[in-house]
């Protein structure tokens, strides 16, 4: 089965030859592999690339074990560069390179070398392409699957590609397996063994099961705001357990930082400032989200706002909450201040759009709720309200954009019409 995945294909030729290393990060088997070595390689080769100029090496395989001593792979690569052209070096889950920054460093000085590398697991991510490269790292992020690309190569109506996708998420490797079984036994698997063993190797955590109740937690309030005080009273008024705060604000940034969930801080709209606390946390991928908490919470209006919020990271934004504050009193002529909430602000350079989430609106009334803080932002950007089924997009008398789901994932182009 092949899958294309022109959108980070397509930036890994866009950075070719910058003088950069090329570090394409992200979860565990969302597909950085396939990307470097069968996608990109192929764009090499078809423009006239020689094959002895690609040099690859996977040190998870066996075979290449021998090369993550950076003494053993320095020599090799140097005889494999024989002349004065440009030489692609490709090397996957180079994590397992002993002293892969002063190689890679080492690499980037040869002015015939282009060098892309993959990490994933918690011993390579992004703060460590910042800080490990001193400013010659060049990030892409790669996410699972999105919608566009899992239709691309699923044969049956986008109806049952949808209650798939919201099901069993976006990891490549699940198209694979014919049956709910099989699907769900590898995802579950997937968490446990790889996953969580990752961060509690990294970080040495002492207490495997209160990172895996907090996981829990996380899962069953995806898009709820939260922070850590509010988590550590959950854990000691449910759980009967005290954690402290500090604690657990570190095991959300061991998930952050290995990809398997992603945050959206407050922004007040008006008073132009972020609100630090509390955020809302997702899942970068639904089907691992549904693993966690043994596909028993299936919330269709949270997985889509999930979903969505996916899309735009896939895409590029920058991803915030909006709020918005009100002023007024209340009938007894006592003031009162209000903070009406829009899901998601997009900044991308000088474009913003503002998003509501709204799996439903049967009537009028519905839609002047959902659409009553996209009028009080005081600007002109465009603002779109995103439902569950729409005939086709429309623009309503207040000039809200009014689009399902289908055309939002669909079209890469959704926004901008």
């Amino acid at each position: 089965m092949v899958i294309k995945r022109d959108l980070y294909l397509n930036k890994l030729i866009s950075k070719k030859h910058n003088g950069l290393i090329k570090v394409v990060t992200g979860i565990r088997r969302c597909g950085k592999s396939y990307l470097l070595f069968q996608l990109f390689k192929a764009h090499l080769l078809e423009e006239g690339t020689d094959r002895k100029h690609i040099i690859e090496i996977a040190f998870d395989a066996f075979e290449n074990k021998c090369y993550q001593d950076p003494y053993v792979l320095m020599p090799y690569l140097k005889e494999q560069i024989t002349d004065d052209k440009m030489y692609y070096v490709l090397l996957d889950e180079v994590q397992l390179l002993e002293e892969f920054e002063s190689v890679l460093n080492s690499l980037i000085r040869m002015e015939n070398v282009d060098v892309y590398v993959t990490g994933s697991n918690a011993r390579f991510l992004s703060k460590d392409v910042i800080t490990e490269f001193r400013g010659r790292g060049d990030e892409v992020r790669m996410y699972p699957l999105s919608f566009s690309e899992f239709m691309s190569v699923y044969s049956g109506s986008r109806q049952d590609g949808w209650n798939e996708y919201m099901l069993y998420g976006g990891l490549p490797l699940v198209l694979c397996f014919q049956t709910s079984e099989e699907k769900i036994q590898f995802l579950k698997s997937l968490f446990e063994e790889t996953y969580i063993s990752d961060i509690v190797g990294r970080h040495k955590v002492r207490n495997r099961s209160e990172l895996e109740e907090l996981l829990n937690i996380l899962a069953s309030g995806i898009g709820s705001l939260t922070n850590p005080s509010k988590l550590s009273a959950t854990f000691k008024s449910v759980k009967q357990k005290t954690i402290s705060k500090t604690t657990i604000g570190n095991y959300i940034d061991y998930f952050c930082d290995s990809f398997l969930i992603d945050r959206a801080v407050r922004y007040d709209i008006r008073g132009r400032k972020y609100i630090d606390t509390p955020v809302k946390y997702y899942f970068t991928d639904m089907g691992l989200r549904n693993a966690r908490l043994n596909f028993r919470q299936l919330e269709e209006t949270h997985t889509m706002e999930n979903i969505i919020f996916n899309e735009l990271k896939i895409r590029g934004f920058n991803v915030d909450v909006g709020v918005i504050v009100q002023n007024g009193t209340d009938s007894n002529g006592s003031h009162i201040r209000k903070q009406l909430e829009i899901d998601f602000i997009c900044n991308k350079g000088f474009r913003r759009f503002y998003i509501q989430s709204a799996y439903a609106i049967p009537d009028q009334t519905k839609m002047e709720q959902e659409q009553h803080s996209l009028m009080l932002t005081g600007d002109a950007f465009k603002k779109i309200i995103i439902t569950r089924e729409t005939p086709a997009p429309y623009y309503n008398d207040n000039g809200v954009l009014v689009m399902s789901i289908y055309d939002f994932l669909l079209n890469p182009n959704s926004l901008e019409q």
